[in-house]
Parts: structure tokens; sequence; C-alpha cells
């Protein structure tokens, strides 16, 4: 019974330029380490071959050290790997892929397939038909030979693109790099091994996206697997497990706060994410006085628990209570101030009062503690 791993979009040499110089080191770090894991779960679960549908490389100028790092991340597995050209590592004339082979870093167990056709394995029994990207964009469908492809009996036929089935993902994707829905049955395939789509996504029982090992932006679309696919003969219906693979996850949040509830699930929400966690979160509407200070306490917390957090809070409206201000002991003309700098926030949306308000707080805070001590 042939099984197979099967992943795509690794996007290896992508810069994580938005993240703080560290962060963004250990994001593409951990990138690296998700090529070993697959090597790992090739060897697990017995794999017989790890098929890799496209974008191995973000781009064809990445460095000469990452092209031999991404090599030899594999040399866990000695298995056959079979690579995709996609729309980020076209084989174009001159690529990523020719530079190499110059370098001598491709190892003899990794099958380039740089040109359309079938690559057969003959140990294996799977007959791979290939279709990789020769330029970044065409507009046509690649996987269309495939139906003139012939395979050895007895081998399952495997198709390996990079593209978006048409019609069944968003339309922002749609435009190009086009593979037909009904490819599988047309071709006589027994699985389509998809990469572009970077979340795993079942198209139908034999065609599915694996997505990226490693999540690598903010999008929730089940990123971060690859899938075990076991093919029991020709014609049989594929078994595909997922796995998840990914190091770190990445959350993008947009909270709007009315009540003192929000705030508190927000907090409960943030303590609730693992320490491995990404996050974007960007908040608007209003909060009292003593929630902001709850709100930058968690904040600073989770800055040193999180692998990153980035979070904008120009939208949030501080709107203290009768009780902020008495806590605050803002008497004379400082509570005019503070009533002042209330009123200002209330006509319109007001940075500057919203921020005067805030390091006013502060100010008062640290006297009320000063005097207390």
């Amino acid at each position: 019974m042939p099984k197979f791993l099967h992943t795509a979009d690794w996007q290896m040499g992508r810069a994580f330029t938005r993240f703080e110089t560290e962060d963004g080191a250990a994001l593409v770090e951990a990138r690296f380490e998700a090529i070993e894991m697959l090597a790992r779960l090739a060897n697990d679960h017995q794999c017989d071959a790890v098929l890799v549908a496209g974008d191995v490389f973000d781009a064809q100028t990445v460095s000469d050290r990452t092209i031999r790092r991404v090599f030899n991340a594999t040399k866990g597995f000695t298995g056959p790997w079979v690579m995709l050209p996609g729309n980020h590592d076209a084989a174009l004339a001159e690529s990523v892929w020719t530079r190499a082979r110059r370098l001598q870093a491709v190892p003899e167990n990794v099958h380039l397939a740089l040109q359309p056709g079938v690559i057969n394995l003959e140990t294996q029994r799977l007959s791979l038909l290939c279709a990789p990207l020769t330029q970044r964009h065409t507009y046509g469908d690649l996987t269309e030979p495939f139906s003139g492809y012939e395979s050895p009996e007895g081998f399952p036929r495997i198709g390996l693109a990079h593209g978006s089935v048409q019609g069944l993902l968003p339309d922002e994707i749609d435009s190009t790099n086009p593979i037909a829905p009904d490819r599988v049955e047309v071709s006589r395939l027994d699985y389509l091994a998809l990469g572009d789509w970077h979340g795993t996504r079942q198209i139908n029982e034999r065609i599915w996206y694996s997505g990226t090992p490693e999540p690598e932006r903010f999008r929730n679309n089940e990123a971060g697997n690859a899938l075990i696919v076991e093919v029991a003969e020709p014609g049989a219906t594929p078994t595909v497990t997922r796995l998840p693979t990914g190091r770190y996850q990445w959350h993008q949040w947009r909270e709007t706060l009315a009540v003192q509830s929000d705030l508190e699930q927000l907090l409960e929400r943030m303590d609730a994410l693992p320490d491995s966690s990404v996050v974007d979160l960007r908040l608007e509407g209003s909060v009292t006085l003593a929630g902001e200070e709850a709100l930058l306490k968690a904040l600073s917390v989770a800055e040193a628990r999180f692998r990153s957090l980035h979070y904008e809070r120009s939208g949030l409206q501080l709107t203290p209570t009768d009780e902020d201000i008495a806590a605050l002991k803002a008497d004379g003309y400082m509570g005019e101030v503070v009533e002042s700098l209330r009123e200002r926030q209330e006509g319109a949306e007001d940075d500057a009062a919203r921020d005067a308000l805030a390091i006013l707080a502060g100010l008062l805070r640290e006297r009320e503690q000063e005097a207390g001590q």
C-alpha cells in the first residue's frame, strides 16, 4: 500500500521584517525546523516518499546559504523527495533550482520536477504526474497534459501541481495558474496533491491542499499541517490523515470594548493562548482608567510571554468613571483638567486628549503611590 507525505508552500527565505529582529529570526528558524519535522514524520509513518507541491523557496534570489540549509534539513528522511516549482520559485531558464544544482546542494534522493512529465518511483510503485510552473503566472491549465501521460500498470497515479482549483477557492486567487475542478476524473488520478493555498483544505476525497507546514501570515485558514496519504491500489479512495506541524500559532484579533466584561473576556482569551503565539491585536471602543491599567499590565506580561505581540490601541477611548477620578484624588485644578480631557474625548475622537488623560492618570497614580510609602 503506497503511502506518502504531502506538503507545500515552505516559502524558504521569507523575511519577517515587520517583526522585531529577535522574533523575525525565530520565525525564520521555525521554517527550517518544520522541514526537519516533516522528515521525522515521514519516517515515523513509514512513508514511501515526500511530495512538495510547489513554493519550496519564497523567491529566486534567496541566498546560497538558505538553499544549502533547505536541502540539509531533508536528510532525516532518506527516501525520495519530489519537489515541484511553484509561482515563487518557477523553473525559469535560470532559477533557484539551477543555482542549487550548480552548488551541488541537491541530495541524490531529491527529485526536482523541473519539466512537465512523469516521475516513476519504481521501488515505491508510485507514478507522479508533475505540472511545474515554468513562469510565475500562467493562464492555461498546466495539469491538462496529465490525461495523455501513461503510467505503469498497478502504480497509483498521483498528480502534483501548484495553482487554483477554479470556482472552488476565493475569487481573488482564481485568476492565474488555474486547475480544472474535474482534473482527477478526466486524467484518471488517484490523488491530486496541490500547493498555493497556504491552509489545509480538502476539495474532494481525492484533491487536497496540504497548506504550509509553518504558519507565516495572519489568516485563519488551517495552516501548520502536513498530510499523510495512503492509496491501497489504483482506483481506491485515498486515506488522508492531517498531522499538525506548526510551532507558532498566529492570531489576528480586532476587538471592540464597550463594557467591563468585554475587557475581562479579552484578558482571559489572551491568558489562554500558548507561549508560542504570534499576536496582532487592534483595540477600539472605550475603557475606564481602571480597565486601562489592567489592560496595560496584561499587555506587558503578554509581550514577555508570547513569541511576538503587536498591538494598536489608538482607537480605544479612555472614559474615566466617577470612581476612577475619585481614586486619582484629582481635586481642584487637577480635577478640572481631568474633566476637560474627558469631555474632549466624548465630543469627538481626540487622540491628544486620550493620550494626555492617560499620562495624567499615570502621574496621579505615581503621586499616590509615593505618598503612601
